[in-house]
């Protein structure tokens, strides 16, 4: 007769899960708060433009004030330095002319890191310089904390789509004619509302609702993915890789390079740092510098449709638990001894 299996005591189940839980949050809170606490500029990609012995010794100058802190590359005047700014390879611009140095920034691409960068021109001389933002984030939205916090409701939801077409849909051309239709309908609805409803991003409609369906395509997919190839483990991996690690590491509300690196780096070529990117990019700047963050997106999504066609696992709600199948097999035990009892009797 096989020998009952021993649940361990309440108290003792209460103290381990009070346990898991606060190591859990102990790795967490530095996970998300670490970044946040530690922004400051490295290897910050900027331009000084202006006459060749004027400009290098305003590079020398922003190189000696902040060591490390930026990536200084010297350009001809202030046409050419507005030209690096709206193609996103720089983030601001020093200017040097006859009546001092004008700072020329680009706040679409970071409204924090052209504060930081205002804030850097205030210590070059005696008077603040003239500020020109040459691609302005959204009037509606001047701090960029509306486009930011509109990013962590697509990434949640493009999670939750990827887990319930795992738990709910067995058929995998099902799932992918789900994930499909997730897709157009996310970067449709995520764009009127980013676009029109609370006006934290311009541009093209159509094109805006391109990019959010790639991103969500790429979360959800990819989820589904895993969980076709891995089950439930694999379901747990792709939240933890996506959200816990890339959430943090994203630099949405900052700047990849204000990050301590390689996790800035590092945070780029997950999905929710490369879709941040990218709907900058072709919101604010007609796709310039979003190649790479586009790519990305494409492959999770990619990947995450073929582990759904080709996974073998399958995800199943979760066992009855212990109580109840005892209680189960009580009362079959029962009916059983019920039954004997009766056919003794006949």
């Amino acid at each position: 007769m096989a020998r009952a299996h021993r649940q361990p005591p309440p108290i003792a189940a209460a103290l381990l899960l009070a346990t898991v839980v606060t190591v859990l949050a102990a790795l967490l809170v530095p996970m998300f708060a670490a970044p946040a606490a530690n922004l400051a500029p490295r290897d910050l990609p900027i331009v000084v433009a202006g006459p060749a012995p004027a400009a290098t010794a305003l590079a020398d100058r922003l190189s000696t004030a902040q060591p490390g802190a930026f990536d200084i590359t010297i350009v001809a005047d202030a046409a050419s330095a507005d030209a690096a700014l709206r193609e996103r390879r720089a983030y601001a611009a020093f200017v040097a002319g006859a009546d001092g140095v004008a700072l020329h920034t680009a706040s679409a691409a970071s409204p924090t890191v052209a504060a930081l960068i205002t804030q850097a021109a205030q210590q070059l001389g005696n008077a603040p310089p003239a500020v020109t933002d040459v691609v302005p984030a959204d009037p509606d939205d001047p701090r960029g904390a509306g486009f930011a916090a509109g990013f962590l409701p697509l990434a949640l939801t493009g999670l939750l789509v990827g887990i319930l077409l795992a738990f709910v849909v067995r058929s995998r051309w099902a799932q992918l004619a789900g994930l499909i239709a997730y897709a157009v309908l996310s970067g449709l609805a995520g764009a009127l509302v980013l676009r029109s409803w609370l006006g934290v991003v311009p541009g093209n409609l159509l094109a805006d609702a391109a990019v959010v369906g790639l991103f969500s395509l790429a979360l959800a997919a990819m989820l589904a993915g895993l969980g076709a190839l891995l089950g439930r483990a694999g379901l747990a991996l792709g939240v933890v890789l996506i959200f816990l690690v890339g959430n943090p590491l994203s630099a949405v509300a900052a700047a990849p390079q204000l990050l301590p690196q390689p996790w800035g780096e590092v945070g780029q070529w997950l999905p929710i740092g490369a879709g941040g990117t990218l709907l900058r990019s072709v919101a604010f700047f007609d796709g310039a510098g979003g190649a790479q963050a586009a790519w990305i997106l494409a492959g999770y999504a990619l990947v995450g449709l073929v582990l759904v066609l080709v996974g073998r696992a399958v995800v199943r709600p979760a066992p009855a638990t212990s109580a109840a199948a005892a209680a189960r097999s009580a009362s079959e035990r029962q009916a059983i001894t019920n039954a004997q009892a009766g056919s003794a009797a006949a």
